[in-house]
C-alpha cells in the first residue's frame, strides 16, 4: 500500500497578515523603532515636497493675481557722470503704443520723511518719497490696507499714502486726520497704507505724495524715475523691446526695461533646486530606515530558530517560511510609511499655515512614500525571508 503524502496547508492573504503581525506585535519595541526610521524619512520626503507644492501654488496664486504682464521701464546707466532721465513725455509716449492697456509712474524726489519734527535729519530709516499719479494703484494692483489711495482732489495738499514698511518704520498704524507725519519740513497727513507689494517692493519702502504738491512743495522736477506698463497677455513680447526706444527715442540704450514677475520665477526655479537637495537627504535618511529594517528582520531570524524549526517539523514549507518573513518587513516598513506620510502632511500644514499657505500636498508624493516604503520592505527583508526558509529543521531546531 503505497504512502499518501499530505499536502501542507494553505496560507491565505488574510493567514498571511496575521501570521506577520502576530511577529511585529512579539516585539514592539524594535518594531516602533525600525518604523520610526523609516517613518523619518518618508516624512522629510513628503514634507519637502508638500512645502515645495504650497510654495509654488502660492506664487502661482500670486502670479496669477498681480500679473505676469507688468513692465517696468526707469533710467539707465550713463557713461559719463551726467544724471539720466526720462522725458516728462514718456508716459505718454507709452500709453499710445499698440498693445499696452494701461500706465502709469512714480518719480524720486530728494525729501525726507520722519516721524515727528524733532527727529535728526540722518534718521531718515531708509523710506523714500515718491511724487505718484492717482492711476498707479490699478497698474500695479497695489491694496490699501487702511484708509485709501491719492485721488483728485487731495493729490494737490499734503496728503501721503506709506508703503507697509515705512509704516512700520514710522510706527503708524491706521490712516486718518490724526495721523501725522514730517515730510519734507511740513505736516503731511497718512490717508492710507498699503498692502506689502510683490511685484513693487520698493513702494513698500515708500512715502506716496500726489505728482502736483511735490512739484509745488518738495521741489521735484517732474521726470518719472519708474514708469509702470501693463502690455496685452498676447503681446508682452512685442511690447517689452519697444518700450526702450518709445520711452526715450533720443537714447534708448540708456533705458532699462524689466518684468517684475521674471524675479517670482526665479524664485520659484530656486526653491525647486533646494527642494531636490532637500529631497535627496530624505532619500538617504529613507535608505538608513531600510537598513534599520533588514537589521531588524535578520535579528528576528536568529531569534526565533526554535519557531522556525518548529513551523518546518510540522510540515510548514519553505515558500511559507519564506512569506512570513517577509510579510513582516513589508508589514513594518508600511507601518513606518504610513506613519510616515501622516507626519509629513502633518509638518506641511503647520508651515502652510504659518506662512497663510493653502496647502497642498500631491497625491502622487504619498502614494509614491507609501510605494516606497514597500520596495524598501521587500529589499530588507528577501534575504533575513531566504535565509529563515533555507534553515534545516533539525539544524534550527539543534541550535535554538
Amino acid at each position: 500500500m503505497s504512502e499518501r503524502r499530505l499536502k501542507p496547508a494553505r496560507m491565505w492573504p488574510a493567514d498571511v497578515v496575521r501570521v506577520g503581525g502576530y511577529g511585529l506585535r512579539s516585539r514592539p519595541v524594535r518594531v516602533f523603532l525600525s518604523a520610526l526610521g523609516i517613518a523619518i524619512g518618508i516624512a522629510a520626503m513628503v514634507g519637502v515636497v508638500g512645502i515645495s507644492a504650497s510654495s509654488t501654488n502660492e506664487l502661482d496664486r500670486q502670479l496669477s493675481a498681480l500679473g505676469t504682464n507688468l513692465l517696468t521701464v526707469a533710467p539707465g546707466q550713463s557713461l559719463g557722470d551726467q544724471s539720466v532721465h526720462l522725458p516728462a513725455t514718456a508716459v505718454g509716449m507709452i500709453a499710445a503704443m499698440p498693445g499696452v492697456e494701461t500706465v502709469s509712474a512714480v518719480g524720486r524726489t530728494d525729501a525726507r520723511v520722519y516721524r515727528n519734527d524733532h527727529i535728526a535729519a540722518e534718521q531718515t530709516g531708509g523710506i523714500v518719497v515718491y511724487a505718484a499719479r492717482t492711476d498707479l494703484p490699478a497698474v500695479v494692483r497695489s491694496r490699501v490696507v487702511t484708509g485709501g489711495w491719492l485721488t483728485a482732489a487731495n493729490e494737490r495738499y499734503p496728503a501721503v499714502v506709506l508703503g507697509w514698511a515705512a509704516a512700520n518704520r514710522l510706527a503708524v498704524s491706521q490712516a486718518g486726520t490724526d495721523s501725522l507725519v514730517w515730510l519734507g519740513g511740513r505736516w503731511f497727513t497718512v490717508v492710507g497704507i498699503l498692502a506689502p507689494s510683490e511685484l513693487v517692493p520698493d513702494l513698500d519702502n515708500g512715502a506716496i505724495v500726489g505728482w502736483p504738491v511735490a512739484e509745488a512743495d518738495l521741489n521735484f522736477d517732474g521726470y518719472p524715475t519708474t514708469i509702470y506698463t501693463r502690455a496685452h497677455e498676447s503681446a508682452v513680447t512685442t511690447v517689452q523691446p519697444l518700450l526702450g526706444p518709445t520711452a526715450n527715442p533720443e537714447d534708448p540704450g540708456e533705458v532699462d526695461v524689466s518684468r517684475p514677475s521674471d524675479a517670482l520665477a526665479a524664485k520659484q526655479e530656486t526653491e525647486k533646486t533646494l527642494s531636490g537637495l532637500l529631497l535627496g537627504l530624505g532619500a538617504v535618511a529613507l535608505l538608513v530606515g531600510g537598513v534599520g529594517v533588514a537589521n531588524t528582520m535578520v535579528i528576528s531570524v536568529l531569534e526565533r530558530r526554535s519557531e522556525i524549526g518548529l513551523r518546518r517539523s510540522l510540515g510548514a514549507t519553505r515558500g511559507q517560511i519564506r512569506t512570513q518573513f517577509l510579510s513582516e518587513a513589508l508589514l513594518l516598513s508600511l507601518l513606518g510609511g504610513v506613519g510616515g506620510v501622516v507626519l509629513g502632511v502633518g509638518i506641511t500644514a503647520v508651515f502652510a499655515t504659518y506662512q497663510d499657505w493653502t496647502t497642498v500636498v500631491p497625491f502622487w508624493a504619498m502614494a509614491g512614500g507609501v510605494g516606497a516604503t514597500l520596495v524598501i520592505g521587500g529589499l530588507a527583508g528577501f534575504y533575513p525571508a531566504m535565509r529563515a526558509a533555507g534553515m534545516p529543521p533539525t539544524e534550527a531546531l539543534a541550535n535554538a
